[in-house]
């Protein structure tokens, strides 16, 4: 019998699913104080403050999507092919 090849990328450990949801929760927190005084004073000067104090949170929050695909449930799924 001939013994297949599992590639890294083809099968993904069950923790990889969770890195992007912690990391959106992480920059959320990070972001906490910020979203709650634009959510009561909105200004363009406090939306430019928290987007360059807390700029790796908000990249995170960016890319979120590319993240999901990347590390999301369907990637922990075998895939079929040989």
């Amino acid at each position: 019998m001939a013994e297949t090849q599992r590639s890294p990328q083809r099968y993904r450990q069950t923790g990889d699913r969770w890195l992007p949801v912690l990391l959106v929760v992480f920059a959320l927190g990070d972001l906490h104080t910020e979203l709650q005084l634009l959510w009561d004073h909105f200004t363009f000067t406090a939306l430019l403050f928290a987007i360059r104090g807390h700029a790796l949170a908000v990249i995170v929050l960016i890319i979120s999507p590319s993240l999901w695909r990347r590390y999301g449930a369907s990637r922990g799924i075998r895939s079929s092919e040989p």
